[in-house]
């Protein structure tokens, strides 16, 4: 359910290298499902700016970003009071009634905010979900903390072993898991495809034009004929995906 609503800014802090926890006041009634993003429309620029939602409670939004261009490096400099134009609901968002007891949440760098909404979610349907973060150093590691106030177990990896387990996620994959959920670059959740024993659902990153399905700028090639990320998406079953 598409809305578009006015968000006011609460607080826009650092919480590791690049990466920045934006937290608004607005309405969040059109967010439904976690895995679920939001697209933000920021003065100067012409495209909006597709981001997942981190949390959500009635009337506050959390999102997490990293600056990674003109746009999201603008985002750094948002201030407390500062207002928004955004549209909330978009994209289908992760199925947890498919996730059996044991679901295991596998995210990579900015892929992790939307597990924290996911497993939230997961364990107030009684489920005891596990998660395994792969990050490129300890400088870039969040929220690991904030999984384990949950009750969310967190395996870490970092590339360069400065943190948890040297390598990537695959390498640290428990042996024993009922369903899984990903979010991450795209080269970690082919490896994902491949090394996981059950299926699953994997949220795609993918470079977006409107968000809502219009421009087909998103498009893939699935099990299931073209599919939209931005709109049949970004949540897909392992299964349909052609890797």
């Amino acid at each position: 359910m598409l809305k578009q609503e006015i968000f006011t800014v609460d607080k826009n802090i650092q919480i590791a290298k690049d990466v920045f926890l934006l937290r608004m006041f607005g309405k969040t009634d059109a967010i439904t499902a976690p895995g679920q993003f939001v697209n933000i429309a920021l003065p100067g620029f012409y495209l909006r700016r597709p981001i997942s939602v981190a949390d959500t409670e009635d009337g506050v939004l959390t999102l997490i970003y990293k600056v990674v261009g003109r746009g999201t490096e603008s985002m750094k400099g948002l201030q407390r009071g500062s207002e928004l134009d955004i549209l909330t609901g978009l994209g289908n968002g992760f199925d947890t009634s498919k996730s059996g007891n044991t679901p295991l949440l596998v995210g990579g760098g900015v892929g992790v905010p939307p597990l924290y909404y996911l497993a939230k979610q997961l364990i107030a349907q009684g489920k005891n979900p596990r998660a395994v973060f792969g990050f490129a150093s300890s400088q870039d590691i969040f929220f690991v903390n904030e999984f384990e106030a949950l009750d969310c177990p967190v395996s870490v990896t970092t590339v360069d072993g400065t943190a948890g387990t040297r390598g990537i996620v695959t390498d640290v994959l428990p042996s024993d898991y009922s369903f899984f959920y990903a979010c991450g670059p795209l080269p970690m959740l082919k490896a994902l495809k491949n090394a996981t024993k059950t299926s699953g659902e994997l949220s795609l990153e993918e470079r977006m034009g409107c968000g809502f399905g219009a421009c087909m700028g998103c498009s893939i090639e699935t099990a299931k004929g073209p599919k939209r990320v931005c709109k049949d998406g970004p949540v897909f079953e392992k299964e349909d995906l052609l890797w």
